[in-house]
């Protein structure tokens, strides 16, 4: 069983920065690809962005790309999303989720059902 806890989230203002993590124990998740979903109140929940199970392919929503970088730390299991630019848009609950089987090849893979998810962490963007 793989468990998933983000963190980092947190109040920030509007052109502020976040690095969230997703820190993975339990077992081992090198062959696993990861994605960031957030969803916003009233809002159904997106794909933010995902990572290769070797970190070498990643993908964004266009409205995170050159805003938000996905990264992973094998060593440390751990895998990060640096926010960027932050704007009251961005405020959400984020959660990371991970899956052996769900490739990172476009955002419309991150549709399809990542076997473990994170409890979510809040980033609250104000004006």
């Amino acid at each position: 069983q793989l468990h998933l806890v983000e963190s980092g989230g947190g109040l920030v203002q509007s052109g502020g920065s976040l690095r969230l993590s997703c820190a993975a124990s339990g077992i081992t998740w090198d062959d696993y690809a990861i994605g960031w979903f957030r969803q916003a109140p009233g809002k159904e929940r997106e794909g933010v962005s995902c990572i290769s199970s070797s970190g070498s392919r990643t993908k964004y929503v266009d409205s995170v790309k050159d805003r938000f970088t996905i990264s992973r730390d094998k060593a440390k299991n751990t895998v990060f999303l640096q926010m960027n630019s932050l704007s009251p848009e961005d405020t959400a609950v984020y959660y990371c989720a991970a899956d052996r089987f769900v490739p990172c090849l476009t955002l419309a893979t991150m549709r399809l059902p990542f076997e473990f998810w994170g409890q979510g962490t809040l980033v609250n963007v104000s004006e």
